[in-house]
Formats: structure tokens, C-alpha cells, sequence
């Protein structure tokens, strides 16, 4: 079951932010076969950036082959795991003597580098060529993009939608009020309580109806709700016990998957009790990559690292200068979060991360 060379093989299941870190992370200690439907890593909190400036994509969307320099990578999706391989949707086998599983939240982008980047130049069309804009969801993505476009277009009517009674429900009551403050200082109408119907939305339909009754006029609309976890396929594998009612894999304090001695689970798709945001997934990745190597080396499980749980942190960009911080015992808002995030949301870092130029 080991890798020709005599190394141990690691399999990763997903190459977003936590299965890349992992994949880049065990490439000196392991053979490592990278296994993800599309042929790039995207750094998610460069995604709204992008939509309103198309160019800054460039970066953010970075080939799985520019990073992995000896990984096997295989541009494919998992359909099943057995107790020695995963199964891919192309017909391959991939043998492993350790597995990650890390594939997140339903894939919605393309596969190809290419075509998401044309996705982002025919949004920034959308938002160019529109007077008003409706953005349905006030969590961190509805908020980010609502605030990258009432700072690149000021003259655009932006409206959004949120079915919750505050903004960014995963924080704090203070830094959601600050938040509300800093959109309407922008000219942008927020909705709370109400939703719009998904199953009638169209891109010709000017006029939106809310739950509510209200009548929102824009140009075009964005849909900016959670997306469900890519768990489904989990439900025919070795693992379908492993998962939570809410379709989560339940991982032990070192991140195996609860039962398994050789399975982890990494990022959004655990059942740990925290907000899911990536750099909490880049530090279950690096986590597991020690735990690895532990494991590799043939090290007692007591050597073994375990994760806990911290602060919930948050950083919020709003629009290119601006952010909105909710730290330990203080919340901030302006310029000094907008440092830390808003300028470069950390592209050139994790770029650097990887192994790559900012």
C-alpha cells in the first residue's frame, strides 16, 4: 500500500485552503496525491475583490501545479473510500496509507482556472452595467461584496436582503451594529427580516418581491447564502457512521475522523464547534500535517498534537480601506482593521505560504 519510493502515501480530498496547505505542508515527508475537481486553489477571501476588480484574480487563483512541485495532483472528484483507496469519478483507484479528507462546502465555481476567471469578468460586466444592485444575505460574503461595491461605484443603489435580525450573526451584537452603521453611511439599504424567493429569480427580472411584501428595483442581483457541505457522497463510504446529523464528520481532538486510526478530516466539513472561517481551516491543516508526520515516523500516539477551540476572531473587510474587527475583549471599526485585511486580503501572505511570490 506504500508509494513506489518507499515513502508513505497521503491522500487529500479537496484542494481548498485546508487540503492545499496540507498537500504543500507533507510534499518533503510523504508521497502526496492531491485529489480536487478543479485544477487551481482559489483563496476564498480574495473572491469579492475579484468580482469588482477582475485583474485582482490573477493572484488569488493559483494553479495546484505552481504550489505542488512533486504532490501527483488528479483533476477529478471522490465518489467513494474503501478501507485502502479512494474511488474517483473518472474510474481511478488512489491507494493511501493516510487520508484527508478536506472538501468543504459544495463546489459552485468551474473547474478550469480560466473559465472562473471569466466568471469574474462577467460579474464585474453585471455590476458595471447596472444602476442598482440587490444582494441577497447579510452574513461575511452579502456584507464584503456589498461593501466592495458601495466603495468602487458609490453612485450604484445597493440593496440587501437579510432574513436574520442583524447583520454578520456569527459575531457579536456591537460589531454587527458597527457594520450596519458603516453600509447606511454608504447609502446602502438593508432589509432585515425578509427574504426573497430564490426559485424566482432571474437575470431580466427587474422588480424583486420580499417575503415581507416590499418591492426592491435593481439591475441585477447576487446571491450571497451559505452553501451546503460536500458530505453527500460520504453517505455510500466506510465513513457514512462518522457523520453528524447535520452531515459533518466527527473528528477527535488530533482531527482523525472518530474510529479510524489513518482518516483526518480538515476545514468546514468538521464537526468542531467554531465559526468556519479559513484560517482556522490552514490551522487544522497544519495541525494534521504534524500529526502526520508523527504518525510516518512511527511515534506513539501520545505524541500526537490536539486541537482547541479559541476566541471567536473576526475580520471583515469593507471596501478597500476599511474593516471591521472583532477581537478578545474590543471591537473595532475603520481604518486600522482595514489595514490588516482590506488592502491585499492577505493574498500576498498566503501566497507566500505556499511557496510563491506575493
Amino acid at each position: 500500500m506504500a508509494a513506489a519510493e518507499g515513502k508513505a502515501r497521503v491522500v487529500v480530498v479537496g484542494g481548498g485552503i485546508a487540503g492545499s496547505l496540507l498537500a504543500k505542508t507533507m510534499e518533503p515527508h510523504a508521497d502526496v496525491v492531491l485529489l480536487d475537481p478543479k485544477d487551481y486553489l482559489e483563496i476564498p477571501w480574495a473572491e469579492l475583490r475579484s468580482m469588482v476588480e477582475p485583474s485582482f484574480a490573477e493572484r488569488s487563483l493559483i494553479y495546484h501545479k505552481d504550489y505542488l512541485t512533486s504532490a501527483t495532483i488528479v483533476t477529478s472528484s471522490a465518489v467513494n473510500i474503501t478501507e485502502q483507496a479512494v474511488l474517483t469519478a473518472d474510474g481511478q483507484s488512489l491507494a493511501y496509507d493516510y487520508l484527508v479528507i478536506a472538501t468543504g462546502h459544495a463546489l459552485t465555481s468551474p473547474g478550469s482556472r480560466n473559465e472562473r476567471i471569466k466568471e469574474f469578468q462577467r460579474d464585474h460586466g453585471k455590476i458595471e452595467s447596472s444602476e442598482s444592485v440587490l444582494i441577497i444575505g447579510g452574513g461575511p460574503t452579502g456584507v464584503e461584496l456589498a461593501g466592495e461595491i458601495a466603495v468602487d461605484y458609490p453612485q450604484k443603489k445597493v440593496t440587501l436582503v437579510h432574513r436574520g435580525s442583524r447583520l454578520l450573526e456569527f459575531i457579536g451584537n456591537k460589531a454587527s451594529k458597527k457594520c450596519l452603521d458603516w453600509l447606511t453611511s454608504k447609502k446602502v439599504d438593508v432589509l432585515f427580516q425578509q427574504s426573497v424567493d430564490l426559485g424566482s429569480l432571474s437575470d431580466t427580472e427587474k422588480l424583486y418581491k420580499t417575503s415581507a411584501g416590499e418591492t426592491v428595483t435593481a439591475d441585477c442581483h447576487f446571491v450571497c447564502i451559505g452553501k451546503p457541505l460536500s458530505s453527500s457522497w460520504l453517505h455510500d463510504t466506510i465513513l457514512k457512521e462518522s457523520l453528524d446529523s447535520k452531515g459533518r464528520l466527527m473528528v477527535e481532538k488530533d482531527l482523525r475522523i472518530k474510529g479510524y486510526n489513518n482518516i483526518f478530516a480538515i476545514g468546514d466539513i468538521t464537526d468542531i464547534p467554531e465559526i468556519k472561517q479559513g484560517y482556522l481551516a490552514q490551522k487544522h491543516a497544519l495541525l494534521v500535517a504534524k500529526n502526520l508526520c508523527v504518525l510516518i515516523k512511527g511515534l506513539p500516539n501520545s505524541k500526537l498534537e490536539t486541537y482547541s477551540t479559541g476566541y471567536p476572531l473576526a475580520l471583515v473587510s469593507l471596501g478597500r480601506k476599511e474593516g471591521l474587527a472583532q477581537l478578545p475583549f474590543i471591537t473595532l471599526s475603520g481604518f486600522v482593521p482595514g489595514m490588516i485585511k482590506s488592502r491585499d486580503l492577505f493574498v500576498s501572505k498566503t501566497r507566500k505560504q505556499m511557496g510563491l511570490n506575493a
